[in-house]
């Protein structure tokens, strides 16, 4: 909406003009003030009241006037400064200004007697009935409030690793669940301001007559004490109106804003759907209104009138609402034949999760955060891993449970297909290595196979000692979701997601982008030279050098599996970084000759490029070496890579992928100069 220069100038010195506004009011306590201006104020302090009213009324959220507690303290400090105020000009001149006569005279018409009582009543219920109430509400909704937020929290975490919410969907809605709970903590504090000004006014009130009536009587000798008590009384008592009126209209503000929790609209609308929305009740209602109009005794106008005006209500709403539905009946009708003739009905249907897990029920605690589960939580860690890791970002992962899968089992699904399954003992832990005997389940390691065995809770200090690896439930999942996801990385990633890492990467260097896209390389080229690079868990993070690399080397050739040999000798530092021991050394093993030249002569020409056509029984026995020569050198217990020529390594990879995909690959050329090689054995052709 525009605002006009005034307005801008205003909120924009909000602040200042606030900060003087409370300091005003503190001030309005010490000066005496004219009764022109203290009318002034009061007119001010009943509009300021309506206004926060009429707010309340019309808000839809209790969030929605989250300032209404500071206000409401703002407010009452304010009212309690135009007591002050009055009842200085009341005890000093017996006269207040012309707001508080008139209220005195016109409101209770000039009896002091009824005037108090109508002031004590007004009190009473503010007090008792609108504070009271509204102070237990806030108080009940804080506290329900606060026990909720856990289970909000899982709600919105669920959300999210479902794919339902963004990032920053997630964060403000969490963001809200804080501000409500702060929200109504502040609000059950702010209601005792109301509670304690009511107390007050009685007081105040009291105080005023009493005070009156003694400087009236033996300061300013204004006559007998029935008229001193009827002046001062009718000054006080129009004080207390004029006090209490705005008083009243902010406490029934707060019992609104309150009790306002679970609805959708305004009060208005609220009211006019919820309360007349079913004809059949008014109908009832009007009836019963009509027979007791005829019942002898009873007043009939008043009764037939409302009843009468009543069953018209019902029947014009009954009307409407017949109306109403034959229109949705056809509407829905015709919605339904639209979507039957859409050839994109079935859309839907046809949608694939990228990522599942799947649970059997026993599992299900591992994902209910009211029972200690934590999975949603650690799921989203390893999102963030492998995007550290990686350079990927993993979409959202769906959890769901399977009732035809065993109690224990899960399942990890790739586009709907299962590609990894496990087990898990919920209470037990699972240990690996160590020495000495241990009772437990014998099993294996889900992420990496290695023989492992569940154990009892009441063991596992006995295992640690013994020097077992000890590992919890949520753990040994967590660890395999995160194995299933660097492993199937290349998969996992899609052209879209290619896209958009690429346009992430263009808002800082377009010109990068612009060189190789589509001058030299397509998206699905540079999606395939990615994936590769995933295959053996190469990091693509670093893109600009990547793509750099793909801008030198695309206008020779167009090649993706050497654009991709390209770009490891590029990433070279990036890859050794992955294979270095702590000091600075890569271990590796290396071919013998006779190999290298098998399989360069077994290299074909065909349309798609160059292929390995080598003997199905050499290629056993090259693999069954590289094998043996993996187990023997295992126990250096370090991290070994295989060292081939530059032309041999990517059909060398192929060879063994399937056989051998943990074993690193790599070639002279993509080791710097300055990284110390160890090679530690020489891979044979096993002759048995």
């Amino acid at each position: 909406m525009p605002t006009s220069f005034i307005q801008r100038n205003i909120i924009k010195h909000m602040d200042i003009v606030m900060a003087v506004g409370i300091i005003s009011i503190v001030i309005i306590m010490i000066i005496p003030l004219h009764p022109n201006i203290l009318d002034l104020l009061i007119v001010f302090n009943i509009m300021c009241s309506l206004i926060v009213l009429l707010v309340a009324i019309y808000n839809k959220k209790p969030l929605d006037f989250s300032v209404f507690p500071s206000l409401l303290l703002v407010m009452t400090l304010y009212r309690l400064a135009l007591n002050i105020s009055s009842t200085r000009l009341i005890l000093l001149y017996a006269n207040a200004g012309d707001v508080i006569s008139q209220f005195g005279q016109f409101v209770v018409g000039g009896d002091a007697f009824v005037g108090l009582i109508i002031f004590l009543i007004l009190v009473i219920i503010q007090f008792i009935v609108i504070t009271k109430g509204a102070e237990r509400v806030a108080e009940v909704a804080a506290r329900f409030t606060l026990d909720a937020m856990p289970g909000k929290q899982m709600s919105i975490d669920a959300d999210l690793n479902a794919g339902l919410l963004t990032d920053i969907e997630a964060r403000e809605r969490r963001l809200n669940i804080q501000r409500e709970a702060d929200f109504y903590g502040a609000m059950d504090g702010a209601s005792k301001f109301v509670k304690g000004d009511a107390i007050a006014s009685i007081i105040i009130t009291f105080i005023n007559i009493m005070g009156g009536m003694v400087i009236g009587l033996f300061v300013k000798n204004m006559g007998g004490i029935f008229l001193v008590a009827q002046k001062y009384t009718l000054l006080t008592v129009g004080d207390g109106l004029v006090s209490q009126i705005p008083a009243l209209l902010l406490s029934t503000a707060t019992g609104i804003i309150v009790t306002r929790a679970a609805s959708e609209n305004s009060l208005g609308e609220d009211l006019i759907k919820q309360l007349f929305s079913q004809s059949k009740v008014l109908a009832i209602a009007a009836s019963v209104l009509v027979i007791l109009g005829l019942v002898p005794g009873l007043p009939a106008i008043p009764f037939v009138f409302l009843g009468s005006a009543l069953g018209l209500l019902a029947y014009n709403l009954n009307k409407a609402n017949k109306l109403a539905d034959e229109k949705n009946n056809e509407t829905t009708e015709n919605q339904e034949v639209k979507e039957i003739k859409k050839p994109d009905s079935v859309y839907s249907l046809l949608q694939v999760d990228p990522i599942e897990l799947e649970l059997g029920y026993g599992l299900i605690p591992l994902v209910d955060n009211s029972q200690g589960g934590d999975l949603l939580e650690r799921v989203l860690m390893i999102r963030r891993q492998c995007a550290m890791e990686l350079g990927i970002v993993i979409p959202p992962i769906r959890i769901r449970d399977n009732m035809q899968l065993p109690p224990n089992n899960y399942v990890l699904k790739l586009r709907g297909i299962p590609v990894d399954k496990g087990e898990i003992m919920l209470n037990q832990y699972m240990v690996m290595g160590g020495e000495g005997e241990l009772q437990g389940i014998p099993t294996k390691e889900p992420a990496f196979g290695l023989p492992a065995m569940w154990i009892s809770s009441s063991l596992r200090e006995q295992a640690e000692m013994s020097g077992y690896t000890v590992v919890d439930p949520p753990s040994v999942l967590a660890t395999h979701i995160t194995e299933f996801l660097k492993n199937n990385a290349a998969e996992i990633m899609s052209r879209q997601d290619v896209k958009s890492l690429l346009d992430n990467l263009k808002k800082d260097y377009p010109a990068v982008i612009d060189e190789v896209i589509p001058n030299l390389l397509s998206l699905g080229e540079i999606h395939k030279v990615l994936a590769n690079l995933l295959k053996e868990r190469i990091p693509i993070k670093d893109l600009v050098l990547i793509m750099e690399s793909l801008g030198d080397w695309a206008p020779l050739t167009k090649d993706v599996e050497l654009l991709t040999e390209y770009v490891r000798q590029k990433l070279s530092r990036q890859i050794i970084q992955l294979y270095k021991d702590e000091k600075g050394k890569i271990t590796c093993l290396t071919l013998e000759p006779n190999i290298e030249k098998i399989v360069s002569e077994s290299l074909q020409q065909g349309d798609q490029g160059s292929y390995l056509a080598i003997n199905p029984a050499t290629a056993q026995s090259i693999i069954k070496g590289l094998g043996n020569m993996i187990e023997k050198k295992g126990f250096l217990g370090k991290q070994l890579v295989l060292l081939v020529s530059p032309a041999m390594r990517i059909y060398f990879r192929k060879l063994t992928e399937r056989a051998l995909p943990g074993i690193p690959i790599i070639s002279y050329n993509e080791i710097p100069t300055n990284v110390e090689i160890e090679a530690v054995g020489m891979v044979k052709i096993d002759a048995s």
